[in-house]
């Protein structure tokens, strides 16, 4: 009676498959493929974020050039008011600079093909710095699986092993090894899928300014080309509300 009791009061022993048990069980090959996984999420999430932090950036420069750039009287002038190191103030830089440079040309060449391949060699630069990273994400969302099933095949090998020498599928001969290769499948897919879905989104997004970009650039080599007769519409300002007039005092 009182060894049933001693034994319902001691604590139960900790779970013996869990992941950290699980690692120490598959060796060398499971902490190896365990930290590839860790670095290949760490690096998911670090591109993420960063990106999204110069996606951003970009696409607050767009909002700005729509609402003061176009309004300057002058492309210097409007270049002034752009912020220093954005996208668009190198398109801009770059037209200005091969507008200075077709006038040093000794082969006729025609300005409105000069600088039409100027503008678009720098853009072709900002979606590549844009586009930054991706290919990692590409990466990780393609090959983390098969990472992650690199180390199930060792687990079922390890447990496989263990049944020949025990001579018999017993549950607890095998559920360590099968344990660890179920693990190591979940962890490919939790790296692969957040890759999958950070891929898609940051690519979306680097479209949409891509588009922004590309109509900036039509919009300024026409306006290159004509010396400044040709510009987009540009909504006007919104007008400043009217003051209230001042009630004329009465007379006592």
């Amino acid at each position: 009676m009182l060894m049933s009791i001693a034994a319902a009061a001691a604590p139960k022993s900790e779970n013996p498959y869990g992941l950290m048990e699980a690692l120490q069980q598959g060796g060398t090959i499971a902490w190896t493929v365990f930290i590839i996984l860790c670095g290949m999420s760490v690096g998911t999430f670090y591109i993420l974020f960063t990106k999204l932090i110069e996606q951003q950036k970009v696409i607050n420069q767009g909002k700005k050039v729509r609402a003061t750039f176009w309004r300057a009287a002058s492309l210097k002038e409007g270049t002034a008011k752009l912020e220093k190191n954005s996208a668009y103030k190198q398109i801009v830089d770059d037209g200005i600079k091969a507008q200075e440079e077709h006038t040093k040309l000794t082969d006729p060449v025609e300005a409105h093909d000069w600088l039409h391949g100027s503008l678009a060699r720098s853009e072709a630069a900002i979606n590549s710095k844009l586009n930054g990273g991706l290919a990692f994400l590409a990466t990780v969302g393609s090959t983390s699986p098969f990472i992650g099933l690199f180390g199930t095949v060792i687990g079922i090998y390890r447990a496989l092993i263990k049944i020949g020498a025990a001579g018999q599928a017993s549950i607890d001969a095998v559920a360590g090894p099968v344990g660890e290769a179920l693990i190591m499948t979940a962890l490919g897919l939790a790296v692969a899928v957040p890759a999958v879905l950070a891929y898609n989104f940051l690519q979306r997004r680097n479209k949409s300014i891509q588009e922004q970009l590309a109509g900036f650039t039509v919009d300024l080599l026409a306006y290159l080309v004509s010396n400044g007769a040709v510009k987009p519409a540009i909504a006007a300002a919104p007008a400043a509300p009217a003051a209230k007039p001042v009630a004329a005092p009465t007379k006592a």
